[in-house]
């Protein structure tokens, strides 16, 4: 008996080493290369509000119609968001994130060639599709890669990028424009042109870099990767016996799936109303500042927001409470984010803006790993799809209405009060959510 029990504690020992051993590797090959492209991805959506600095007189843009075409980008995403992450299951991450990203570049880079409003709705909504599946397919791909446990810290690793892509993208945007007028064009086209090039260029990078499952995983052991389909299988199993979702069919008529969806639109809203308006919001706050100057003050909120996000994640995972941590971030990112429309001084409505930036982003880490959690690999595809798709229409709900309200008013302080209510919401909503396994038997 005793020999049987070291012999036991041997095997357990080792292979939590071996385990231990494998994360690492997973996480330094695929988490860098992840969030190298999720920043190209979402520089590529809000430079569009850098551009506005300058592209807004010279195409004569008012507020209502740049808030439109900045939203009309998750028209197109929505409606094809979904075929593409089950295209994405079907062919493999390696293939179709690569066509992704070669064919967002593209029109990314067409679009510096727009003349009027028209062009650029057309370009924008086609971005849209081009870039459909992206954001949910990879977010696919870590489940394939990750257990439950580590998947918090994960996404939120991944999305950092969404502060990285401002801390380097808003300088360097600004930069552009001021700086880079070749050939007689203005820096506004040459923004597009100059940051659409590295998708595409990424995108062949990705074909032989990304590998689609841990079984083709050459740069494993062989019982690293033994481990690591064994460690993700036993998960997927469990969640297959503990619910009955097998399709779509099913995913669309579970009602925590639409909750999480609402959820997500009320982060988005946030996320792209603040974003695409915030070197607008900040020229209004100073009226002073050069565009270069805007590019370097918008560091701060997403620096903040940034580091916030990986230690609010990685709370999450050593408790392993999901619900909370993704309700509290926005109920008070919802709060400072609408006073920051109603207060008098600058510097204090600037601090309140770094605050809801933070909110934004702290709930990210942990609300993608609620949907893990009642959502075998069968569903998780189609599941993901839908929550974001549905919760990506806040994208064109958030620039639009604060567009509609600074054309109003005058101002952007209306719209920042209004997304504030919305991201309050969605964080209320969130201390709702049910995550319990449901049975066959129960629905």
């Amino acid at each position: 008996m005793g020999k049987r029990t070291n012999l036991l504690y041997v095997n357990t020992g080792s292979e939590e080493r071996i385990g231990q051993q494998t994360m690492r590797k997973v996480s330094a090959r695929l988490l860098p290369f992840l969030i190298l492209l999720y920043v190209i991805a979402y520089l590529d959506r809000v430079n569009f509000g850098f551009a506005a600095l300058e592209m807004n007189s010279a195409l004569g843009l008012t507020s209502e119609v740049f808030g439109f075409l900045s939203g009309i980008f998750f028209i197109g995403y929505l409606l094809f968001e979904v075929p593409s992450n089950l295209i994405l299951q079907r062919v493999g991450a390696r293939i179709w994130i690569a066509r992704i990203l070669i064919s967002w570049g593209i029109v990314v880079m067409a679009t510096a060639f727009a003349s009027d409003a028209l062009q650029v709705a057309v370009f924008r909504f086609i971005l849209g599709i081009a870039e459909a599946g992206f954001f949910p397919g990879i977010l696919l791909y870590i489940t394939y890669w990750f257990r439950e446990r580590e998947q918090a810290k994960a996404v939120a690793l991944f999305m950092t990028a969404l502060a990285l892509s401002t801390i380097v993208g808003a300088p360097l945007s600004t930069w552009i424009l001021d700086s880079v007028h070749w050939f007689g064009m203005a820096g506004w086209r040459w923004l597009f042109i100059l940051e659409g090039l590295p998708a595409v260029v990424l995108g062949c990078v990705t074909y032989w870099y990304l590998t689609d499952r841990p079984k083709d995983a050459h740069w494993l052991s062989s019982d690293e990767r033994t481990w690591l389909e064994s460690a993700i299988r036993k998960e997927n199993e469990q969640r297959e016996t503990q619910n009955c979702h097998t399709g779509l069919r099913s995913v669309l008529k579970d009602r925590r799936v639409w909750h999480l969806a609402l959820v997500y639109c009320m982060l988005v809203i946030a996320l792209y109303g603040l974003g695409f308006w915030m070197p607008q919001v900040i020229r209004s706050l100073n009226t002073s500042l050069s565009n270069t100057s805007i590019g370097l003050v918008m560091i701060i909120p997403y620096a903040c927001a940034g580091v916030a996000m990986i230690v609010w994640s990685r709370h999450s995972d050593r408790t392993g409470e999901r619900r909370w941590h993704t309700a509290l971030p926005p109920l008070v990112g919802g709060i400072a984010l609408a006073g920051s429309g109603l207060v008098t001084s600058p510097l204090v409505a600037f601090v309140l803006i770094i605050i809801a930036t933070m909110g934004i982003f702290c709930a990210f880490g942990p609300f993608w790993t609620l949907p893990s959690l009642f959502l075998a690999e069968l569903s998780a595809a189609a599941g993901i799809a839908v929550i974001n798709s549905i919760g990506n229409a806040g994208g064109f709900i958030g620039p639009s209405l604060v567009g509609y309200l600074t054309q109003v008013t005058g101002s952007t302080n209306a719209g920042l009060v209004v997304i504030g209510v919305c991201l309050a919401l969605g964080g209320a909503c969130a201390a709702a959510v049910s995550t319990r396994h449901r049975t066959a038997e129960s629905g």
